[in-house]
């Protein structure tokens, strides 16, 4: 003998509804925040064909002039002149296959569409806010079971600790000076580290330092610290743009022992970037009452092209 609890009745969506109440019937979607299209650019000429994408990185060597160093002067005579050595050092990563099903029977999908709230179009919403998830997650911290990391975890970036304040090392008992000298001292090591050539244009922060810096520079100030920060910051003055300062909430506790970190980037495809497929679907397949069809794409490995751009910045 079947019985139906509430639960049943409530994953259905079929509600006793009394003759003095109004059923809102929009559709409301759990409370989720994703923020990768924002902060990271797409490497799109991967396909689903590939299984790991992979790019390159060229160093070059040269011999000098006569002494062996300084510049490749030859004269009128010369017979040996110096020429140029060339090494190529691939890094890949796995493009790996991600793919939902989503299926309902025919009943459920007339009674669903009979009462309003249609069972394939929240099925649906619910699918596309998991992949969303799923790639916001692979974007900033990669995955722990395949052993990739992401934009905010790597093991080939650098993390600098946070400078000695007067009041405090913490951002929360210092200066907007003394928290400027920080995000140029980050700024800087990775200029210094690109050899002068990249300034990052980037800085992701904690929600909660961020949402702190949202406050005059003083009592009577108009301006905030946020934009204090980001016109007179080492980027500012060298690419001639402020720096761009958003909040991620997977940086925090995510710096050593648990300490908040930021991030310091350049948002640029040539810099780092995020290998994608975007997500497909199979043709909808009937199977007796049910129709099912799959979602699927490739997820892959956040690529930094160039890691000396990118500094971590522990201890906030």
């Amino acid at each position: 003998m079947l019985t139906f609890d509430k639960k049943q009745i409530d994953s259905a969506g079929a509600f006793l509804v009394g003759e003095l109440e109004r059923l809102d019937q929009t559709l409301h979607m759990p409370l989720a925040s994703v923020t990768w299209t924002r902060d990271i650019d797409l490497r799109e000429d991967v396909s689903m064909a590939d299984e790991s994408s992979s790019f390159t990185n060229s160093t070059f060597a040269s011999a000098g002039g006569y002494k062996g160093n300084g510049k490749n002067w030859v004269g009128k005579d010369t017979t040996a002149i110096a020429g140029i050595a060339l090494d190529i050092g691939k890094t890949a990563t796995p493009l790996s296959l991600w793919a939902m099903e989503l299926g309902y029977t025919i009943p459920e999908l007339m009674s669903s569409q009979q009462i309003g709230r249609p069972i394939d179009t929240q099925k649906y919403e619910g699918l596309k806010l998991k992949y969303q998830m799923d790639v916001d997650e692979q974007v900033y911290i990669g995955d722990t079971q395949l052993g990739l990391k992401g934009l905010l975890n790597s093991t080939s970036v650098t993390a600098e600790a946070v400078q000695t304040g007067v009041g405090g090392n913490t951002w929360a008992l210092k200066t907007p000076a003394e928290i400027l000298k920080d995000i140029n001292f980050l700024l800087n090591a990775a200029w210094q580290a690109s050899a002068f050539a990249v300034v990052p244009d980037s800085l992701l922060l904690p929600p909660a330092q961020y949402q702190a810096l949202n406050v005059p520079v003083s009592t009577a100030g108009t301006v905030s610290i946020l934009k204090y920060l980001a016109d007179n910051s080492l980027c500012n003055a060298v690419n001639g743009k402020p720096l761009r300062i958003d909040p991620c909430k997977w940086l925090t506790d995510r710096g050593a022992n648990g300490v908040q970190r930021a991030c310091v980037y350049s948002k640029d495809p040539q810099r780092v970037r995020f290998p994608l497929v975007p997500m497909q679907r199979t043709p909808l397949e009937y199977r007796g009452i049910y129709q099912l069809t799959t979602y699927y794409g490739r997820l892959g490995a956040v690529e930094f092209v160039y890691p000396e751009t990118v500094r971590y910045m522990d201890g906030l």
